[in-house]
């Protein structure tokens, strides 16, 4: 257990009379707050595990690492979905030493004791020397985690058997993710492969640098001369950051790219121009013309708090964060695509998501070397004499929050909520400095239903 004490404090500097907010860049480089963190949000809150459309068939299974826990996540032959720990119950070993593929038992190479898929003991070898009872067998079934729940195919998990339902975690971030799966009246699938990369910076920098419009033009100017010479018009109109609560933030993009089957830009060719046209009358006699246009007009990058990214952009990535230490993370990333899409629209969806979203891609090596570069450089200010100069700002935009009106993309008011969230998380005592009359807590949602 790490004493809230031995944390620098304060953590976060909020001044209402200056409107500014500044945060404690121990915040990214400490071990005893990386520690604290595992203890009061990785191993207390709902984590994102992955999609049911990984594991579609029954016996289907992958291994995955979750604050810090391996897990298995299988579909049993009855179909239903699991995570267990990937931790033999007879002597600890790790069970599954696979990555992913099918089974219907899974065998510890040490002593061969043998597990169905749906958890139950299959065999033990030499089971008589053991009484052999069922009271024992049952003990001995593989280690679930306490909680699972899904919602649109999204599987998540929660190692606190006490943490308050999924739904009610996730809050107004919810329908963002419905609006992906109703992009298409045959639902989305994720598609086979995923792409795993480690980033030298803490993981709230990559939250920050997913919710941070302010950057895109300057970091990405590639991407952006790219769009402008390829004819499609770049515009900054209606972008805004949402602070949704409970630490989740939103992005809501226009002209920042063309978006596969539902906004056409020169690039896509003359075929795309035509699917998308069709897609989008069937859209609006499905959903009807106004949930239509938040569903198809409008980009989107979600963060659900602590560890999913749902880019819904030029095409839809999934991430997934895994915080290593103070200074690493592991990002693996999954694309989404329509069921039923034809070959030539998902051929199309493939070769632009990866131009820019991808690890090789126009954007995330720009946006890697960011967080990277932040990392590196927060060890400058280490130790300083004035204290306040070992701080990061964040106080772009906070006098919408003071007129209670949503922030533009380029303003910083989803950081601020996901830190004001973090920090009641995170739990390191009375860390929190304010100045002057905070006003009540800025949420800014739309009933988009």
């Amino acid at each position: 257990m790490v004493d809230a004490d031995d944390v620098v404090a304060p953590m976060i500097a909020e001044d209402w009379d200056r409107l500014t907010f500044r945060v404690n860049r121990d915040a990214y480089r400490s071990e005893a707050v990386f520690a604290r963190e595992r203890e009061q949000i990785w191993l207390r809150t709902w984590l994102y595990l992955g999609h049911e459309t990984e594991i579609a068939n029954p016996n289907d299974f992958k291994v995955r690492t979750i604050a810090g826990r391996p897990l298995i996540f299988c579909r049993d032959t009855a179909g239903e979905v699991h995570a267990f720990l990937n931790s033999c119950p007879h002597r600890g070993t790790v069970l599954c030493r696979e990555a992913e593929g099918s089974a219907k038992l899974f065998q510890c190479f040490y002593h061969a004791w043998t597990f169905r898929n749906n958890g139950d003991v299959a065999s033990i070898p030499d089971a008589d020397a053991y009484g052999s009872s069922d009271e024992f067998r049952d003990l001995m079934s593989l280690r679930a985690v306490p909680r699972l729940e899904t919602h649109e195919g999204y599987v998540f998990v929660s190692f606190n058997p006490d943490v308050p339902s999924l739904r009610e975690h996730l809050g107004d971030a919810a329908d963002y993710m419905t609006m992906i799966e109703q992009q298409h009246a045959g639902g989305m699938t994720t598609l086979p492969g995923v792409q795993l990369y480690g980033v030298r910076g803490n993981w709230k920098l990559a939250v920050e640098n997913a919710m941070d419009g302010y950057h895109f033009s300057p970091t990405h100017n590639t991407f952006v001369g790219y769009l402008r010479e390829s004819g499609f018009a770049v515009t900054d109109d209606d972008q805004y950051a949402y602070n949704l609560g409970n630490g989740h933030g939103l992005l809501v993009l226009t002209g920042h790219g063309g978006r596969i089957s539902m906004i056409w830009e020169p690039r896509f060719g003359d075929e795309e121009r035509v699917r998308t046209e069709v897609h989008r009358t069937e859209m609006v006699d499905r959903l009807g013309e106004r949930r239509a246009h938040y569903v198809a007009d409008e980009s989107h990058i979600l963060f659900v708090f602590p560890n999913l990214l749902l880019f819904d952009i030029e095409g839809l990535s999934i991430r997934q964060l895994e915080p290593i230490a103070p200074g690493q993370t592991d990002v693996r990333a999954w694309q989404l695509a329509p069921r039923d899409e034809e070959p030539a629209a998902r051929a199309l969806r493939m070769k632009t998501v990866v131009s820019f979203v991808g690890p090789g891609g126009l954007a995330t090596p720009d946006d890697i070397e960011a967080y990277e570069a932040v990392q590196r450089g927060i060890q400058a200010t280490a130790g300083a004499v004035r204290t306040e100069l070992d701080y990061s700002d964040m106080s772009r935009g906070m006098i919408d929050e003071v007129k209670r009106v949503p922030g533009r993309s380029i303003d910083e008011g989803a950081m601020r909520g996901f830190w004001r969230h973090w920090l009641d998380a995170v739990d390191l005592g009375d860390r929190l400095r304010v100045t002057g009359d905070r006003p009540a807590e800025f949420l800014e949602g739309r009933d988009v239903r």
